[in-house]
């Protein structure tokens, strides 16, 4: 496959025309009046696109290729073509684009017929990338994550929020900041019923403060053992049923209301559990009435932040406000243009075609640059891996963090009240 968003020079797919090398109704397919379904898609999802063309703008790759078949509605046209027996199984043009799609959802946003194109990707992925065809990355992921014992493994190295068996007693690993009267504010408006911490797999490696300072935050949270993955990884990468399983197991492991740091995880658990079960972070402190103390300054001012946007955050749950207001609270918010649009991160895209994926980031980084802000606030650990990566390569002064962080360095500049003067952790020590 291409690794360029230069490389795509195919015609816009119309019953009859020519996508990549296959005929649509030509030699070796079936002809219009011939044509059975595959049993591929879930036809009333397929049947649901009308073609208006309004997903177009929205889609990061038909935005910088120009190329139909690199639209949501050029996408479909395939799987269509696929389910009919129009396209052979083999066609080098559907293992592309199935492959090139982002899968970042925005066209969900946009689309006046409700198309549910996330649902479509998944389902073209279980059917194209199977065995050798899945990209041999995402396999040595998946085989990874499948493992609860390997992710378990990492508190070893890394101390992210350990297991807090008991609600309000001691937590493994979390010092005191699991316990009433932590610094920020008390257990106050705290929800009747429980929550869980869900760790995340990327998140409890690579990084273990988010996980501590959201427990800085909500002292009530409570973080169960025996986590797994939820699933996503699977559901994004050719084995939806393993990623729904996935995400059944880790429900019932976690009582209560599931509270994640990754915007995608939690559209994900969200689509299996239900909306009311799962709850990303900046969702959960807006419902149970958080209210952020300090304030992150730099050089003696308020610092200026952004947010990048998870894409299943904004476009699988619609979720655009509360991270916004939680920002504006503690710093000057600064709003970048092109937030909502995906950073190129895409779960394992920036792994398996890296060369596009810096394509959808640069813009973003030359906006932040534009924008001098100090900080470019992330509510998913795959956007923050990218961001951080963008901005080390450039050099550049902004720093890329996770919106727990953000909000516990701000809590650390709050002043210290009687109820908390033994706490003497700062952010940096989480």
């Amino acid at each position: 496959m291409t690794d360029s968003m230069n490389a795509h020079h195919s015609e816009p797919v119309e019953p009859g025309d020519t996508v990549g090398r296959t005929s649509l109704g030509g030699p070796g397919t079936d002809t219009p009046g011939q044509e059975t379904d595959r049993g591929i898609f879930d036809k009333d999802l397929l049947d649901r696109c009308i073609s208006c063309g309004f997903c177009l703008p929205a889609c990061p790759t038909y935005v910088r290729t120009g190329e139909e078949t690199s639209s949501p509605r050029g996408r479909i046209t395939l799987m269509r073509a696929l389910e009919s027996g129009r396209l052979d199984e083999d066609d080098p043009t559907l293992a592309e684009e199935s492959s090139f799609c982002l899968g970042c959802r925005a066209c969900e946003s946009v689309c006046p017929a409700g198309v549910e194109y996330g649902s479509l990707l998944e389902q073209w992925r279980d059917h194209q990338w199977q065995g050798r065809n899945r990209p041999w990355i995402a396999r040595i992921l998946m085989a990874l994550v499948s493992r609860p014992a390997l992710l378990q493994a990492q508190a070893l190295l890394r101390r992210h929020a350990r297991v807090d068996r008991t609600r309000g007693e001691g937590t493994d690993g979390a010092s005191d900041h699991n316990r009433p009267g932590a610094k920020n504010e008390p257990i106050s408006n705290a929800p009747e019923q429980t929550a869980s911490l869900m760790l995340g797999c990327v998140e409890r490696g690579l990084y273990p403060k988010v996980s501590r300072a959201v427990l800085e935050l909500r002292p009530e949270i409570t973080v169960p053992p025996g986590q797994g993955c939820c699933g996503a990884l699977h559901a994004h990468n050719g084995d939806s049923a393993t990623g729904e399983a996935m995400a059944h197991t880790l429900g019932q492991r976690l009582p209560g209301t599931v509270v994640t740091t990754a915007g995608g995880c939690a559209a994900h658990l969200a689509h299996h559990l239900g909306p009311d079960r799962v709850q990303e972070l900046s969702q959960y402190l807006d419902r149970v009435g958080h209210r952020p103390a300090g304030q992150v300054t730099v050089d003696g001012r308020p610092a200026r932040a952004t947010l990048q946007d998870s894409c299943h955050l904004r476009h699988g749950l619609g979720v655009t406000r509360p991270p916004r207001e939680l920002i504006a609270s503690v710093a000057d918010y600064i709003e970048l243009p092109g937030a909502g649009e995906c950073c190129g991160a895409a779960g394992t895209y920036a792994m398996l075609r890296p060369t596009d994926s810096r394509a959808v980031l640069d813009p973003k980084l030359d906006a932040l640059e534009r924008a001098e802000v100090d900080y470019i606030v992330a509510v998913n650990p795959g956007c923050l891996r990218q961001l951080q990566q963008g901005l080390r390569r450039r050099r550049s002064h902004v720093r890329a963090i996770h919106l727990a962080e953000f909000l516990a360095i701000a809590a650390a500049s709050a002043p210290i009240t009687e109820a908390d003067d033994t706490d003497t952790d700062t952010a940096e020590e989480y």
